[in-house]
């Protein structure tokens, strides 16, 4: 059974840096796209970002396009999110998902294994 952790989440100041990463075990990783959601308080989850089971490919939400960025390192089973000039609407529960697919789902009904999230708080 597939199973990943997210880390690296925390309290940062708005303007800052904050990189999370997801570790993914139980199946072949490489052959699973990756996404990030995030849950803010009294919200429903959205798409943060996506990247191709290549790495070659990927797409952000708007609010985060240009500062936020997904990778991914197939050999280490792990993908990350670098997320810079971070500001106070950042602030959610930070999900990692995994999708069997070859292309770039952005919605949640086409990941079929999820982290238990990281908090992400910024403070203005």
């Amino acid at each position: 059974q597939v199973q990943l952790v997210e880390s690296g989440g925390g309290l940062v100041q708005a303007g800052g840096s904050l990189r999370l990463s997801c570790a993914v075990s139980g199946r072949t990783f490489s052959r699973d796209a990756m996404g990030w959601f995030r849950q803010a308080p009294g919200k429903e989850r959205e798409f943060v970002a996506v990247i191709s089971w290549s790495g070659v490919s990927t797409h952000y939400a708007d609010s985060v396009k240009g500062r936020f960025t997904i990778s991914r390192e197939n050999a280490e089973n792990t993908v990350v999110l670098q997320m810079n000039s971070l500001k106070v609407d950042d602030t959610a529960v930070y999900y990692c998902a995994a999708a069997r697919s070859y292309q770039l789902p952005k919605i949640e009904a086409d990941f079929t294994s999820w982290g238990h999230g990281t908090q992400v708080t910024v403070s203005s």
